[in-house]
């Protein structure tokens, strides 16, 4: 419930260079064009390509220089270079399942913390309102849809400011660093403050407008939990752009400090709040909204520390406006589009009945703490994924094993385990039924999430934004053709055709001619740059 991070894998592919796959190096073109590498200076370039180009520039003005043989005994030279780099793709090919995992947790460090602190407050959040009340626990899905995925729709944020922070790091300029996060500060804080006003005079009529009359008991349990939630939104939205300020200078222990802090006083709060004092899901909103404003004051404390005013404020000029909105204008599309399924697939299920409601409140929480252990994979996508998914060492396999892993753990908690989250029959008889799509969406979730991540470190944009609203207009018609003729059933079988169409489209793209995986291939690449020499 508190800070959440979707977009990590795009702005940090900017910066990304351990473990670079020479099948799959992002080059200079790949950065916007206001800040096109030309500018740079060659020293300051991603190390990877940097260190390459440098090589092969070098290697185009040795053969001018001087005679043919000594071209092909460079050529020897670079064919020795690439046995030892042949050999390490081996050798990631042959790891097992367990080992792979394993080195993908180490490379992305504590930044997994990110993303796991969001969905585990929430899970707690739900299982603590459901043993004290089933009105609550229905209640608490139609709030969270306004109150978090309305926040979604500011995710350009995050993207924006590592991006630009990122890019500015790259020429030095400390200068540039420090107006972008005053710019996107301001940017946020005014958001923040709209977003504050929005859900303060028209928070209990969007929630009576999405629950319908048929729930209108419910509707004071998640109006109240709806204004406490959104006082902390200028918070909220500030804490993003510090954070992602922080990840674009390589920095994920300060972020994770400061949400395993908020996690603490959430989890806290809700116990003695909820359970200790009785104030049900109106103790839950206080907790998270201390747990959110103490996140973000943490947050621009760490930037603090590194030299940075995180509390200088600037207006943005317009064409800096358009800059940050041209820049995350896809993946907006695209979170958009995600954010919109999912509303409507709450929305679907509140005509349903307070059980059905509260059913759905669970599993989509638990499916939540699942899915985001892919998250990990996206952010390493652009280092691991064209290994796994292309050419003579291909292991797509290994990646669609996790997925069954976790849709085998994600399953086994509601099915074993349901009395964590409510002691009410009529609830988990509910979540019984919905278990066999609910494996089948968890399960192709995480090969999902790494196939859109190398995508979005490709910066195919377009395509992700063009390919997920096709996804949210078909998947919206078949959710409403399923949920009308087999209830709750229909919208967890909806959800999964959503995912297994967002899985064959993404695969569909890295393995067509015009993927990146192609255009980025290391023969083609050195071929491109001899003809031009």
């Amino acid at each position: 419930m508190a800070f959440k991070l979707k977009s990590l894998p795009l702005p940090y592919s900017l910066y990304s260079s351990p473990r670079q796959n020479p099948n799959f190096m992002l080059s200079n073109h790949r950065l916007p064009r206001r800040f096109a590498a030309h500018s740079l200076p060659l020293s300051l370039c991603l190390s990877s390509t940097a260190s390459a180009s440098t090589f092969h520039r070098t290697a185009f003005v040795t053969a001018r220089a001087f005679q043919s043989d000594e071209l092909i005994n460079e050529g020897e030279e670079d064919r020795d270079e690439e046995m030892p780099r042949q050999g390490e793709k081996k050798e990631l090919a042959n790891q097992g399942i367990w080992r792979q995992m394993k080195d993908i947790v180490m490379f992305t460090g504590p930044a997994t913390g990110l993303w796991i602190c969001a969905p585990l407050m929430s899970l707690i959040d739900t299982a603590v309102i459901g043993q004290r009340s089933s009105i609550e626990l229905a209640a608490l899905g139609p709030a969270t849809v306004v109150c978090d995925y309305m926040s979604y729709v500011f995710m350009f944020l995050s993207i924006a400011t590592s991006n630009m922070v990122a890019t500015a790091l790259a020429k030095q300029d400390k200068e540039e660093v420090q107006h972008h996060i005053s710019v996107l500060l301001f940017v946020g804080l005014s958001c923040g403050i709209a977003m504050l006003l929005f859900t303060r005079l028209f928070g209990a009529a969007i929630i009576t407008a999405f629950i319908g009359p048929k729930n209108a008991h419910i509707v004071p349990a998640a109006s109240s939990y709806v204004k406490i939630r959104g006082l902390a939104s200028p918070a909220l939205l500030v804490g993003w752009v510090a954070q992602s300020a922080s990840l674009g200078m390589k920095d994920s222990w300060g972020p994770l400090k400061a949400l395993a802090a908020a996690s603490f006083i959430n989890i806290s709060g809700c116990i003695i709040l909820c359970i200790c004092l009785g104030y049900g899901i109106v103790g839950a909103a206080w907790a998270t909204m201390v747990s959110q404003v103490v996140a973000a004051c943490m947050m621009i404390h760490t930037l603090n520390k590194k030299g940075y005013n995180a509390l200088a404020f600037s207006i943005p000029s317009g064409q800096e406006v358009l800059t940050i909105f041209g820049l995350a204008a896809p993946v907006f599309m695209t979170m958009m589009s995600k954010v919109a399924f999912y509303s409507l697939l709450i929305y679907f299920a509140t005509s349903m009945g307070t059980h059905t409601m509260a059913a759905h409140q669970v599993m989509v929480q638990t499916y939540s703490m699942c899915t985001v252990w892919g998250e990990p994979l996206s952010q390493t996508a652009q280092s691991f994924m064209p290994e796994l998914i292309y050419g003579a060492n291909r292991s797509l396999s290994k990646v669609i094993i996790l997925g069954l892993l976790l849709g085998i753990v994600g399953t086994s908690v509601p099915w074993l385990f349901p009395y964590i989250f409510t002691p009410d029959r009529m609830i988990t008889q509910e979540m019984h039924k919905v278990l066999i799509p609910y494996f089948i969406a968890l399960a192709v979730t995480p090969p999902t999430i790494s196939l859109e991540g190398t995508l979005l470190a490709g910066r195919d944009l377009r395509y992700i934004s063009l390919s997920m609203t096709g996804c949210f207009c078909v998947g919206s018609l078949v959710l409403w053709a399923l949920s009308s003729r087999f209830g709750l059933l229909g919208c967890w079988f909806s959800l999964a055709i959503f995912q297994w169409a967002r899985f064959s489209m993404a695969l569909l793209r890295l393995l067509s001619p015009k993927g990146i995986l192609y255009s980025e291939d290391t023969g083609q690449y050195e071929l491109l740059k001899l003809k031009t020499a």
